[in-house]
């Protein structure tokens, strides 16, 4: 261990587990719904769409490198992110390949077919006009998910309810959608619902993790 190479190499090579651990798609995409909410194998596998078996087999992976935890709740086995450093890794490597690959903002532009629907990133602004009640922040990701952490004054309407609750919805006031973050489609969908029933809505594609509200206990 007086070595100073060897010392090094060992160094490098316990940082590049999490690089090791975060280099699947699919992992990455377990990592941003937790950090939405805790959940189980069964849940992440239904919103991941892959099988229980592959998803059991991502999150050892997640787990061997420390970035989600687990608790055993009666037959359930829970899972969670390990800390909000974790939210922060996703959001950072996230953003650092929008920076870096055109490949990726190409599908980001294709994603959004309509960039003025885009709300202004000025959260302080937001935040303000929400408190104020010149906006309405509407979060349609699952009940669970909203309970579990959400932007300052949002209301909750998961996407699946919103055609069934419009009424809940001032139509004088600006509705601003937020969902999972800029990859997930739900706030994309609420936009264009509101919009064909008469409101104006924006969508707000960041999320709790990128505002730092990811949940952990």
């Amino acid at each position: 261990m007086n070595n100073p190479r060897h010392i090094k190499d060992l160094l490098y090579e316990q940082v590049a587990r999490i690089g090791k651990a975060a280099s699947s798609p699919k992992r990455l995409e377990l990592i941003e719904l937790l950090c939405q909410s805790e959940k189980t194998v069964d849940a992440l596998a239904r919103e991941a769409s892959i099988s229980m078996k592959l998803a059991s087999a991502h999150l050892r992976e997640l787990r061997a490198a420390r970035l989600v935890e687990t608790e055993k709740q009666g037959k359930y086995v829970i899972y969670r992110i390990a800390n909000r450093a974790v939210a922060d890794f996703w959001v950072s490597i996230r953003s650092l390949a929008e920076d870096r690959l055109v490949e990726l903002r190409m599908v980001i532009e294709q994603m959004v077919s309509h960039p003025g629907e885009l709300a202004p990133q000025e959260r302080e602004s937001l935040v303000r006009m929400a408190r104020k009640g010149d906006v309405v922040v509407l979060d349609v990701r699952p009940a669970e998910e909203f309970l579990a952490a959400h932007l300052p004054f949002a209301r909750s309407i998961p996407i699946d309810e919103l055609k069934l609750r419009l009424a809940e919805l001032p139509k004088g006031k600006m509705i601003v959608a937020y969902c999972r973050g800029p990859y997930c489609l739900m706030a994309r969908d609420a936009v264009e619902l509101l919009h064909k029933k008469g409101y104006d809505a924006l969508r707000l594609p960041e999320g709790v993790a990128e505002w730092g509200l990811a949940p952990v206990r």
